[in-house]
């Protein structure tokens, strides 16, 4: 490879695929076929080739599969580097660069032959016969590593390697966004999806630092009851062999280290923290501020009712469990109208009773990306005396709900008129500073609402690493490669 001759296109043979097991409507969950995905979000061509005779039903196969993924299909006259490579370049002629073309080798280990080459505008093809333009690979999983070591090679070692982890939703969802690209962006950063199916600590040898969502890889939270943030948590086996590798090298670098996340594990530890926040008020101006709460291990406390009247909180009521995310039910939560009905509540406990502010229906999210920050506005929950009249349309009972998949919002007749929330940006950007240096994170979100009548600015959630999918890509997906860099520039010159 010659220099700044980075990784540009990859055509992968069909039998590598095993598409025979695979139906058209499993063309999506397929992992193979997601691996791929990630090239073309990368900006590099991605096709699926064979060599003719094929039967129609093969070709008509294929090509479903390649137009639902906007990859390419190609049939070749040969298998032979020789020919195939030239067919490469003369169907690929708007590209200069690095070709890799995968091949499976069934009587041989490793199984898969990786040869590259280089191929320019004028249809010139270079080095493709050599055995040193040959890489072996075990596993298809192998791939984006193998970019990866090509690319830091032609291009340079002073890129900045990201290796990355998180669920699958979550990752192709910033991948085809731009954010995680293979080839290295603007600002020198390079990403490397890294995956539980290879040993994480060959993949790290060629990681600078490491991004992870760990709350994705969370199988279980157990609150001690003994400490009012003291809890264990249970990793999935591959994010425990990352933890391990991390505590076990100290030159082992994270956007986020792990304890700094922890906090925001657990809804009691971040109330407690936004009271910090009273620090930052002044007399004559709105506020910021954590809502009222109160912790409960149970909801048949006898004092329960002197308990909320002492925490300044009065009904409806937000409920939400302890355990912030992570676990499959952290996100249940119910609002509650009547004193009574928390005795057949179903929460899970402990849990937290928060405030319910009168918001003119109005959610401002906030997401932090080092030393920016952003904002959407969002459309809310209806106020309390809304709710309350809806509520009494099924005898008040607890109002339950999902708060990923069915957050109650305000219908249009339910927004309250003249009263638009006046927002202090000024005044959240300092909670925002406030906030990133108490949790030690760099990218993070937080929700804030502006209670009617006082003002007062309410921070009622803190989440880490959020999509911020609501602000436009062009802006916020190169202020997360900025907050990445100068994280890792602040570690280069303490």
């Amino acid at each position: 490879m010659l220099m700044g001759e980075a990784v540009r296109g990859v055509i992968v043979d069909h039998a590598l695929l095993q598409y025979g097991t695979i139906q058209p409507e499993n063309f999506k969950s397929n992992g193979t076929l997601s691996l791929l995905r990630k090239l073309r979000f990368s900006n590099i061509q991605t096709a699926i080739s064979y060599v003719l005779p094929v039967s129609a039903e093969q070709v008509n196969l294929l090509q479903t599969m390649a137009k639902l993924h906007s990859f390419g299909c190609l049939p070749l006259t040969a298998s032979s580097l020789d020919i195939a490579s030239r067919e490469i370049a003369q169907t690929w002629s708007h590209i200069s660069g690095t070709i890799l073309y995968l091949l499976p080798d069934h009587d041989a280990s490793p199984k898969i032959t990786c040869t590259y080459f280089s191929i320019a505008l004028d249809d010139e093809v270079t080095s493709a016969l050599h055995n040193s333009n040959r890489i072996y690979m075990e596993k298809l999983e192998e791939l984006p590593l193998t970019i990866c070591r090509l690319n830091k090679k032609a291009i340079s070692n002073d890129v900045v390697t990201v290796g990355y982890i998180m669920k699958p939703s979550r990752e192709e969802d910033f991948a085809k966004r731009g954010a995680f690209p293979m080839c290295p962006t603007p600002n020198g950063l390079m990403f490397l999806p890294l995956t539980f199916e290879l040993p994480i600590s060959k993949q790290l040898e060629e990681v600078d630092v490491i991004l992870h969502k760990a709350t994705d890889e969370i199988v279980s939270i157990e609150l001690n009851s003994s400490s009012e943030s003291s809890y264990r948590i249970g990793y999935t086996k591959g994010m425990q062999e990352l933890q391990r590798h991390i505590e076990n090298h100290s030159d082992c670098f994270e956007v986020d280290p792990l304890n700094s996340i922890y906090p925001v594990l657990d809804r009691l530890k971040i109330q407690q923290l936004l009271l910090g926040l009273k620090d930052l008020n002044v007399g004559g101006r709105c506020k910021v501020r954590a809502p009222h709460f109160l912790k409960v291990n149970s909801f048949d406390e006898p004092d329960l009712v002197q308990r909320l009247h002492d925490a300044t909180l009065s009904l409806p009521s937000i409920v939400k469990p302890q355990v912030a995310c992570g676990v499959a039910d952290a996100h249940s939560m119910a609002i509650v109208f009547k004193v009574e009905d928390f005795k057949v509540l179903n929460v899970p406990l402990p849990a937290v009773i928060q405030e319910y502010v009168d918001h003119s229906s109005t959610l401002f999210k906030f997401y932090v990306l080092g030393d920016r920050v952003f904002h959407t506005v969002k459309n809310s929950m209806p106020n309390a005396d809304d709710l309350i009249k809806s509520s009494e349309k099924n005898g008040s009972k607890p109002l339950l709900f999902d708060s990923l998949k069915s957050l109650p919002t305000a219908s249009t007749n339910q927004h309250s008129e003249g009263r638009d929330p006046c927002l202090d940006l000024a005044l959240v950007n300092k909670a925002a500073e406030r906030l990133s240096k108490r949790l030690g994170l760099t990218i993070f979100g937080f929700d804030v609402v502006i209670q009617e009548g006082s003002g007062d600015h309410v921070v009622v959630d803190v989440n880490y690493l959020p999509s911020f999918k609501e602000i436009p890509d062009d802006v916020a997906v190169p202020a997360f490669w900025d907050a990445i860099k100068k994280k890792v520039d602040s570690k280069a010159v303490k």
